[in-house]
């Protein structure tokens, strides 16, 4: 098929595209490059240089069948201090985008967050917990739902939006909005500390990239609908940093620091459905994503 992956110069993005050039499939990715960087993306694949909110042009060259929208204002802290940004890209991106994917009758498959989307949590969340924000960058992803459901019910679409757990793997960047396994990796690395905010109790769900990757392929066979992709499996940031160390090698201790405001105790998504479904499960257990990780960051 001929496929658009926006975002795909940047870390889940390029992952994604490495997959589909693997099926044989024909790959057209879409990035500002303001994230992601050239290198990510491989010889096979096709780079436009272009915002998601200006995407017209690309799609009447590249004609998909298929588009998969990663690009994103993701920083957290951005959306807090810029919220018209936040939406200008995020809402109105994928509006764009929705517009354009519709023109050429593609399918869409959509990567929202759940940990962004449901707040805390007080066990495995499903698909029908409520859906509770804390920051306008998981309110914009909820919205970017609710317009996939509605060009749906609108237009007879079947888009798919796939609400992502703590994603890492290779290719994500110590730096910037990245995770906390990129962070406290690169820190071992280079000869630095990692530090724990808090007292490392909070959990999340960390779910592999190429996991990741997985389930947005299996989506395309789904007519609509949208799962949590994660583990279902809570890791304290604690447990964390010594399955960092376990991977690395690197014997080092954390350094400790207050609280941050507003962060998440909690976060951690019911992945059934998606196996129902999708016919997806994570393949990597923590430990086997990790020492890949590794292997790419230390190289």
């Amino acid at each position: 098929m001929r496929a658009i992956v926006t975002g795909g110069a940047g870390f889940i993005g390029s992952n994604l595209v490495d997959l589909l050039l693997a099926r044989g499939d024909e790959v057209h990715v879409l990035d500002d490059l303001s994230k992601g960087s050239r290198d990510n993306v491989p010889a096979g694949a096709r780079l436009h240089v272009a915002d998601i909110r200006e995407p017209d042009a690309v799609f009447d060259d590249a004609r998909p069948e298929a588009v998969f929208h990663l690009a994103a204002q993701a920083d957290v802290r951005v959306s807090v201090e810029k919220p018209a940004l936040d939406a200008d890209v995020n809402v109105l991106g994928t509006i764009r985008i929705l517009e354009a994917a519709r023109r050429h009758q593609a399918k869409l498959v959509f990567a929202s967050s759940g940990g962004a989307a449901y707040g805390e949590c007080d066990g495995p969340a499903p698909e029908s917990a409520p859906l509770l924000p804390l920051a306008p960058y998981g309110t914009s992803k909820v919205c970017g739902e609710e317009y996939l459901a509605t060009w749906n019910r609108l237009y007879g679409t079947s888009h798919v939006s796939l609400r992502l757990g703590n994603v890492y793997g290779p290719r994500q960047m110590p730096h910037g909005e990245a995770g906390v396994v990129a962070i406290f990796m690169g820190l071992l690395r280079d000869g630095g500390t990692p530090t724990i905010f808090g007292d490392g109790s909070q959990t999340r769900d960390y779910v592999y990239v190429g996991d990741v990757a997985d389930a947005m392929v299996r989506a395309l066979d789904r007519d609509g609908g949208t799962y949590n992709i994660g583990t279902g499996i809570e890791t304290s940031v604690i447990e964390l940093f010594g399955a960092v160390r376990a991977a690395s090698g690197v014997a080092r201790d954390p350094a400790f620091a207050p609280a941050r405001l507003g962060e998440l105790q909690r976060s951690v998504l019911d992945p059934a459905l998606a196996g129902r479904e999708l016919g997806w499960r994570p393949d990597r257990s923590l430990a086997q994503g990790l020492s890949a990780t590794w292997d790419w960051i230390s190289t």
